[in-house]
């Protein structure tokens, strides 16, 4: 526990991209009309579970009117509306929905993580800052020992886990190019798995339908229980 909070700790305090945290800081001044009662978050947002979790869930990043402003993973926009409802029907979180901290959401088995905790303009990291935050996400995998499934959400969230398992593997891998449901066995027993990330790019245009994301969690839950 003492690590976990720790590692938390050291994602909230890291100033590492100025780009990003005056991108976070000016979203967090100016807010969406909606939200202009909030006090946003405005900062680098830490994972949201236990890293005794099974099941690793990896992002891309914070929303800058969602996470950014809510303080939690995928809490506060559309994204998070999907990917909740998802776990909460495969019985990953105890509830479906997702508004803010303190609405009672808790994740079962589960932690998600991303690439790059700060928002980014345009929800667009740049290599340099995804490289900044390398560390995070290989801290938080190697804390995750009981793991045994990581889903990656979209291909950037993929390459950013596949290039952390890959120097890893006794016999050398063939890279597996991001598609949605792609399932790789690592030596290790653990399982890498994809799909297309719930943003309302891919949900509103059909290219993710509710059916197909819900079938891909059903596959989380059949890995975790074997």
């Amino acid at each position: 526990m003492k690590r976990a909070n720790t590692l938390e700790q050291s994602i909230i305090d890291c100033t590492g991209c100025s780009r990003l945290l005056a991108h976070c800081k000016k979203v967090a001044l100016e807010k969406k009309k909606k939200y202009s009662e909030w006090t946003y978050w405005g900062r680098p947002v830490p994972n949201f579970g236990s890293l005794d979790a099974q099941l690793i869930v990896v992002g891309l990043a914070p929303a800058a009117h969602g996470a950014n402003r809510t303080g939690r993973m995928f809490t506060g926009d559309m994204s998070g509306v999907w990917l909740f409802r998802a776990l909460h029907r495969a019985g990953f979180a105890n509830q479906a929905r997702s508004e803010e901290k303190g609405d009672g959401l808790e994740l079962n088995n589960c932690l998600i993580t991303v690439v790059c905790h700060c928002a980014p303009p345009d929800n667009k990291p740049t290599p340099k800052e995804i490289h900044t935050c390398e560390a995070f996400l290989k801290q938080t995998l190697e804390l995750a020992r009981r793991k045994k499934v990581i889903l990656a959400l979209g291909q950037i969230a993929w390459d950013a886990i596949w290039k952390e398992f890959v120097t890893q593997e006794k016999s050398p891998l063939k890279k597996i190019h991001f598609s949605h449901m792609q399932e790789v066995r690592l030596e290790s027993g653990i399982v890498l798995l994809s799909s297309f990330h719930p943003s309302q790019q891919n949900t509103f245009t059909g290219r993710l339908s509710e059916q197909a994301f819900d079938e891909v969690f059903k596959r989380c839950r059949s890995l975790v229980d074997t």
